[in-house]
């Protein structure tokens, strides 16, 4: 929901249900990475709601288009990570494969060398 002024809105409040300080600290960082952003600030109007409040004011752009631009930068960041957490999951995982696989052949030369000494006994 967004709260502005039907004079400027370059300035103007968005609400948002159902979230908390994760999204909207995330949200908060992204605009004021912007260079048309001059104010961008959030609040829990109480601890009890699950809903929050972002303030945002322009150099003259639209605060709406400004948050948009926001929430899609957020998305692609949050892509990046994903697929740079992902990789490194998979890079792991074949790393762990790979020491088992070794651990396995080692143990299977271990016995068999204890196999010949028992049979040399």
């Amino acid at each position: 929901m967004e709260h502005g002024s039907f004079t400027n809105n370059s300035h103007a409040s968005f609400t948002l249900a159902e979230e908390d300080h994760t999204l909207a600290n995330a949200v908060r960082f992204m605009l004021n990475q912007d260079p048309r952003v001059t104010l961008a600030g959030y609040s829990i109007p109480h601890p009890s709601l699950d809903r929050v409040n972002i303030r945002v004011q322009t150099t003259g752009d639209p605060a709406r288009e400004v948050l948009k631009d926001a929430c899609q930068e957020l998305m692609l960041m949050n892509r990046h990570v994903r697929s740079v957490f992902d990789k490194a999951v998979a890079e792991f995982k074949v790393e762990e494969a790979r020491k088992k696989a070794e651990e396995d052949e080692l143990q299977k030369q271990r016995d068999h060398l204890e196999s010949m000494d028992i049979e040399g006994n």
